[in-house]
């Protein structure tokens, strides 16, 4: 039986692997998925050649939070090298089911900066996703250091994070804080420690620029394309 065009593949990079439904979605107004955001978290990896930089892609977070033998989560994390990192960032669904691919219906950030030893939570619909924000901090605190002295790192919650107007776009806002904090992380290595990109995602992830956002990755997957 013939594939349906929607379900056709489209751009193989990295390990992911988009599909036509994929750019359907992001061409309309459409609540975004698991593989676009794993898609722009691998793309800006891509562009950032610093190592000490991680953006865990959706499933991995997900199973962070949802990892049913926690005794077996350290050989789960191992090969992420956490304590190598000076910024990490996890992509939070509220999806709290095991068996439901892709499900959920709000997305958010949390980021962690190794010189404030601070998670933050960045989050469109402001309070929606803390409780699974908060049970990634939980389960993952303690395996940011090899010395034991980041499980004591703080959480909070980003008050002031720009605030989604609509249903649908709170996975714009992942990808477009995600870039800005990256940006930020990039050209502030050495800061001091509470110097963080709260300034920089709050000037820089505006209604207009989210707006942008998905024709600006709609175009970047059609130039791969082109390419490939």
């Amino acid at each position: 039986m013939k594939k349906s065009r929607t379900d056709e593949k489209i751009l193989s990079y990295n390990d992911v692997v988009l599909r036509q439904s994929d750019l359907e979605i992001l061409s309309g107004p459409y609540y975004l998925n698991d593989r676009i955001i794993e898609f722009y978290f691998s793309y800006l990896s891509s562009s950032h050649s610093s190592q000490d930089m991680l953006l865990v892609p959706p499933s991995i977070a997900f199973w962070i939070m949802q990892c049913p033998v926690v005794d077996s989560l350290g050989d789960f994390l191992e090969p992420l090298h956490l304590p190598d990192k000076a910024l990490v960032i996890f992509p939070i669904n509220d999806n709290d089911d095991v068996d439901r691919a892709e499900g959920g219906s709000h997305w958010s950030l949390v980021a962690y900066c190794r010189n404030a030893n601070a998670f933050v939570h960045h989050d469109s619909c402001r309070g929606m996703n803390a409780a699974p924000a908060k049970k990634l901090y939980k389960a993952v605190a303690g395996y940011m250091g090899s010395s034991g002295s980041a499980s004591e790192a703080s959480f909070q919650e980003c008050t002031n994070s720009p605030l989604q107007d609509n249903g649908y776009d709170c996975g714009l806002y992942v990808t477009a804080t995600a870039r800005t904090i990256c940006n930020w992380h990039a050209n502030h290595k050495n800061t001091h420690r509470n110097d963080m990109w709260f300034s920089a995602v709050k000037e820089q992830v505006t209604s207009s620029a989210v707006a942008s956002m998905r024709g600006e990755i709609l175009a970047l997957i059609r130039d791969l394309m082109a390419r490939h």
